[in-house]
């Protein structure tokens, strides 16, 4: 077993027992708030260490990051303490919402984030995808990705956001990591086919007006 294995495990088991773990444990002594104050504590510390170790955050640190915060500033106002339960959620859906939103604009948010992962990658990645977007069926791409991860994001965000409120806390918290996880890893599979499909057009249409770009290049 390898480096990379070793943090993947230790990362679900941070995000997906130890809140658990925490709030059956603190419960009973400090109460539901407390509980659930304890459960955030595990992912958070993780977040706050992998930002001192590597001097970056991932996507699921960010999102943990935000989310507590976001939860914390609802506390203050005056809301429900459950609102730790979903405090992952508030971010992704946000995000979610964003990407909906941005459908109603030239170029949605997956076209920017595609951008940014290929300028990372390659000096004339601003050009390539500037080139695949002028390109039949770009738009079309960009669209419909955009859309299937916004709707998944947001509605992963509402299941999660009424069991935090129907379930008790324990049993959400045993059971709702799953469903968040297990949502994101279906959006990358239907990623991942959706790409080879893109590919596959791209192939048999051949390149346009001499440009070796694809969509298989440019998004995802």
């Amino acid at each position: 077993m390898n480096r990379k294995h070793i943090n993947l495990i230790a990362e679900l088991a941070v995000n997906l027992a130890l809140p658990w773990m925490a709030y059956t444990l603190a419960e009973p002594r400090w109460g539901e708030l407390g509980g659930l104050i304890a459960s955030a504590i595990p992912p958070l510390l993780w977040s706050l260490g992998e930002l001192l170790r590597h001097r970056r955050l991932d996507a699921l640190s960010v999102l943990v990051l935000v989310g507590i915060a976001m939860s914390l500033v609802g506390l203050a106002l005056g809301g429900d303490a459950r609102i730790l339960l979903v405090r992952e959620s508030l971010a992704s859906g946000a995000i979610g919402v964003a990407f909906l939103v941005s459908l109603l604009f030239e170029k949605p948010l997956i076209f920017y984030l595609a951008r940014a992962t290929m300028a990372r990658e390659q000096d004339d990645a601003h050009e390539m995808i500037e080139a695949w977007w002028a390109t039949s069926g770009a738009r079309r791409a960009v669209s419909v990705m955009t859309a299937v991860w916004g709707s998944g994001l947001t509605a992963e965000a509402a299941l999660r956001t009424w069991l935090a409120w129907t379930w008790p806390p324990a049993r959400f918290l045993a059971v709702a990591p799953f469903i968040g996880y297990g949502l994101v890893a279906l959006l990358m599979l239907w990623t991942l086919w959706y790409r080879r499909l893109l590919g596959r057009a791209e192939r048999d249409a051949g390149p346009a007006d001499g440009q070796q770009v694809g969509p298989q290049d440019a998004v995802g």
